[in-house]
Order: C-alpha cells, then structure tokens, then sequence
C-alpha cells in the first residue's frame, strides 16, 4: 500500500447528505483533518453498523477538529435512499455525515482499496491531516468489521503526535503522556 506519510490521493464525487446531493472533494479539507471510512455497499449487513457507528460518534470527531466522510460504490441515490430507511429497517437513517459515491470505483482504486473482485472497497479507514498526509491506514477484508473507536483514538494520538513532536506508544489513550523519541524515552515507557 505505501501510503503513509504520503499526501493523500486527491478526490471528488457527488455525496449524499441531510436528504440532499451535494458535491464534495478533497480540497475542501485543506486544513482539516478527515477520516475517510470505505465500505463495501450500501444496503448490506456489516456496512449498516459501522455506518452508525460512526454516526453515534459523530460529535466526538467534530470535538477533536475532524471531519468524517463514508464512502463506496453505490450511486448518490442509493446513499440517499439508504438514509431514507430507518435503523428498524436495517437502513442507516439521517446521518451526520456525508456518504461519498464512488459509482466508477476510480477513488476506492486511487486509495488502493478496491476488493480483488472488482465490484466494491474493502473496509477501509484513512486518517488524513490537515496538510493533506495519510497519517493512519488500516484495511479489513470484508467480514471483520473495523472499531470506530479505535479509529477515533489514532486521530487523537495522530493530533498529539503532531502537536508536540512526541511520539505514541503502545496502548496511548487520550490524557495519557507522549513518549519522547530516545531510549530514554522508550525506558522510562516500559519501566
């Protein structure tokens, strides 16, 4: 993949969001951090879960200054009649966020995603700063469902590690120290 510490693929789509299209593209995160999350469709069964979960989360990721954007293969009109069907109904309901259309699959190819078939995105998360440089990368096949949390705590440890120049060690949670980058560092971690 070798995207890390490199300036994020630049993109742009038709998106749904609060029941209307909209456009959006990458450049309106200049100076912003986003999590970009990929799925693989629209109406499924692991895809609805990680969906709210995010949503459930939503304002902990605006708190820590980060915009989040779903994304995948479906067209704007199934994005907008997903949010149409309610959570009773296996629908993802009004969410808070925008559902990216990836229609001709040419982002989920740009990121590096694309399932070996062909047909949708893997799932996949890209923590993106306000320089436009992926600073996290993770991708699930399509049965494991990925840890919203988790996502939200490696923007955060993400955010600190740029801040302060420190770095994150193993297990950092938000409030926790940054380690310094020496062996002394890593020694007064790990005693």
């Amino acid at each position: 993949m070798g995207v890390i510490g490199r300036p994020a693929p630049l993109w742009s789509g038709a998106a749904a969001q609060k029941g209307e299209e909209i456009k959006l593209k990458s450049e309106d995160f200049k100076g912003s951090w986003y999590v970009l999350f990929f799925y693989p469709l629209d109406f499924t069964f692991v895809c609805p879960t990680e969906i709210v979960a995010y949503d459930n989360l939503h304002e902990k990721f605006e708190a820590a200054g980060a915009k989040v954007i779903g994304c995948s293969v479906d067209s704007v009109h199934t994005h907008l009649a997903y949010m149409r069907t309610s959570r009773t109904e296996a629908g993802v309901g009004a969410l808070k966020f925008p559902l990216l259309s990836d229609l001709g699959k040419n982002i989920a190819a740009a990121f590096d995603v694309l399932h070996p078939d062909g047909l949708k995105a893997l799932r996949a998360t890209f923590i993106v700063d306000p320089d436009g440089v992926i600073q996290s990368a993770t991708i699930n096949n399509l049965s494991i469902g990925r840890n919203t949390a988790e996502t939200l705590r490696t923007l955060k440890a993400a955010q600190q590690a740029r801040e302060l120049g420190d770095v994150c060690p193993a297990d950092w949670e938000e409030g926790d120290e940054l380690m310094k980058a020496t062996l002394a560092g890593v020694a007064k971690t790990i005693n």
